[in-house]
């Protein structure tokens, strides 16, 4: 899914850890969407920043398409630093560009849910689960808390800016790359912000595409 016409100025369409929407240069390594088209003719975005609970992570390039970024009427193409930052915002990876990875995500989703076992469940069970848990009831970013030493590699928490957890070190998150890793206490209480049931995923083995610069303290 290459979107190859873009405008002289960025577009408010660069998510960050906390869903947010910002306009910024850093085009980032992967794209996605929620579910439809949220943005006007002139490219500005309407109130709400989501049209569907469909929110997903995609390739950049797939099968050769091109797409001019926020045509009229056509779906609102979002970009992301990493797949840790798509996580973190609450979208899961494409069944259609990245079918591999959407079926690992699928086979690591909680096999326990509510007392039923569930096997792979279908994409639209996991959207319904991962909505509830991207937004709070006033419609700001949901997070939950737990200490640093629970919580896998992969996830994004507060401390206080965005930080990306990995190996037992956290690093700044900017739209840019991750800063360098800091030590961390493991018995330090934060605001995670990759929502619960992801975090789960991430725990039982998956591992999500990183941008380059983060890396493993020595």
């Amino acid at each position: 899914m290459l979107a190859a016409i873009w405008p002289p100025s960025p577009l408010q369409n660069r998510v960050t850890p906390e869903g947010q929407l910002i306009a910024t240069p850093a085009r980032g390594t992967l794209m996605g969407n929620r579910g439809g088209c949220f943005h006007r003719a002139d490219r500005t975005l309407l109130s709400r920043h989501w049209r569907t609970r469909q929110w997903i992570c995609c390739l950049l390039a797939f099968k050769g398409r091109h797409r001019r970024v926020m045509s009229p009427g056509h779906y609102t193409e979002l970009f992301f630093l990493d797949e840790a930052t798509a996580l973190a915002a609450g979208h899961r990876p494409c069944f259609e560009c990245r079918r591999a990875d959407a079926l690992a995500f699928a086979d690591l989703w909680p096999a326990q849910r509510g007392g039923t076992a569930v096997a792979r469940p279908p994409a639209p069970a996991m959207d319904r689960v991962l909505h509830a848990e991207r937004l709070d009831p006033a419609g700001g970013k949901a997070v939950h808390s737990a200490r640093l030493g629970e919580l896998p590699d992969g996830t994004l928490v507060r401390a206080p800016g965005a930080h990306l957890l990995l190996g037992g070190q956290l690093q700044a998150w900017s739209p840019s790359g991750y800063g360098p890793p800091v030590a961390a206490d493991p018995r330090t209480t934060v605001a995670v912000l990759t929502p619960p049931t992801i975090v789960a995923v991430l725990r039982s083995g998956y591992r999500p595409r990183l941008h380059d610069s983060a890396r493993l303290g020595g």
